[in-house]
């Protein structure tokens, strides 16, 4: 099949710090070009994913959500990509763009990254007129409400890039965004309570960001604490992989959270309050503990011994790897593909190039 991908013009493919729809674009082209597919990228000019790539931006557009800079990227994006089999979109104004009358477009596959909300679920219905959405849990799914969710697909990470660790390291680990939704306050708090030096990985750069590390986090913390910091990947995971156990007390339905697949990957426990997609990433007693609030959280600090890292490990293994996540697209592509005119007689299995018409 030749894929073209649309990734947001906000962020560089891979990102070059925090990012997660940029990683998950990144992979999923990988592993989409690893099963033998052309794949195309379109996205900014200083992005290093190590696929063919065509862009409008040289560099990452800012501030995020510029409505006149995603059209036009969004706009150049489809024209680009005209002569694909078929595009996979994971921007809000491509597949609205892609709908336009007089536009000429492959099949459209979308991917919602983020909640659907009384806000997007008419936004998305519009979309599926006319595109096949792809929801990244099935938490997420069920909140579609009318909304036609065509498949769900969990996000999968470069088990290379994480890499297990052997833990013993005397800290836990936070990793996220400074806001309330991650539940920053919640970590500090278990983390003191329980006796363990937190080492808090997190995005702090937006104004709301900081206004809620000062007003909700900072009095929290002692003088001799660790500042949060932005990291570099290879910093935070070598830390990822020595910490006792990551701490992720969301407070909000997140669709899925990348970080605690990350962390399995690294053969670090996870502890996360049971919101969003938590339940399914998480497995209960085997790679780390649901927690109903703080006190919870802070009893299974206590019982993170218990967890034998391998089948952290095991379980990214079997169900978060890049190689699974992208075999789930291509059955779901070539699905797409057979309802549009039996479409898929003209196209090989992968590993053979498709000669076009």
């Amino acid at each position: 099949m030749r894929i073209g991908l649309i990734a947001p013009p906000w962020v560089p493919v891979p990102p070059p710090a925090y990012g997660g729809t940029e990683v998950v674009i990144d992979n999923l082209a990988r592993g989409l070009q690893e099963l033998g597919h052309e794949v195309r990228l379109f996205t900014v000019g200083e992005s290093a994913c190590p696929v063919p790539k065509d862009f409008q931006y040289p560099k990452a557009v800012a501030p995020i959500g510029t409505t006149v800079q995603e059209a036009s990227h969004t706009l150049a994006a489809y024209e680009s990509l005209a002569d694909m089999d078929l595009i996979h979109d994971h921007t809000i104004m491509g597949p609205l763009v892609a709908g336009m009358k007089g536009i000429r477009r492959p099949p459209v596959v979308l991917t919602n990254h983020g909640p659907f909300t009384d806000e997007t679920r008419p936004i998305f219905a519009q979309m599926a007129r006319h595109a096949s959405i792809i929801s990244i849990s099935h938490s997420q799914a069920r909140t579609a409400g009318a909304v036609p969710v065509a498949e769900v697909i969990h996000h999968g990470i470069d088990l290379d890039v994480h890499s297990p660790g052997p833990g013993g390291g005397d800290y836990l680990m936070f990793v996220g965004r400074m806001c309330v939704d991650k539940g920053v306050h919640h970590a500090v708090r278990i983390a003191k309570k329980a006796g363990w030096r937190l080492v808090l990985a997190t995005k702090m750069r937006e104004q709301a960001e900081l206004d809620y590390f000062n007003d909700e986090v900072r009095p929290l913390m002692d003088a001799g604490d660790e500042m949060p910091a932005e990291m570099a990947l290879g910093e935070r995971l070598s830390l990822l992989r020595g910490a006792r156990a990551l701490l992720n007390p969301i407070t909000w339905r997140e669709p899925f959270g990348l970080v605690m697949a990350e962390a399995l990957a690294s053969a670090t426990p996870v502890l996360a309050f049971p919101n969003g997609a938590a339940p399914e990433i998480i497995d209960p007693g085997r790679t780390g503990f649901l927690c109903r609030d703080e006190e919870e959280m802070i009893s299974a600090v206590d019982r993170v011994a218990e967890i034998d890292r391998r089948q952290c490990r095991r379980a990214a293994e079997q169900r978060f790897s890049l190689q699974r996540m992208a075999r789930d697209h291509e059955r779901f592509y070539r699905r797409v593909l057979e309802r549009e005119n039996g479409f898929m007689r003209r196209i090989p299995a992968a590993g053979k190039r498709l000669i076009s018409a």
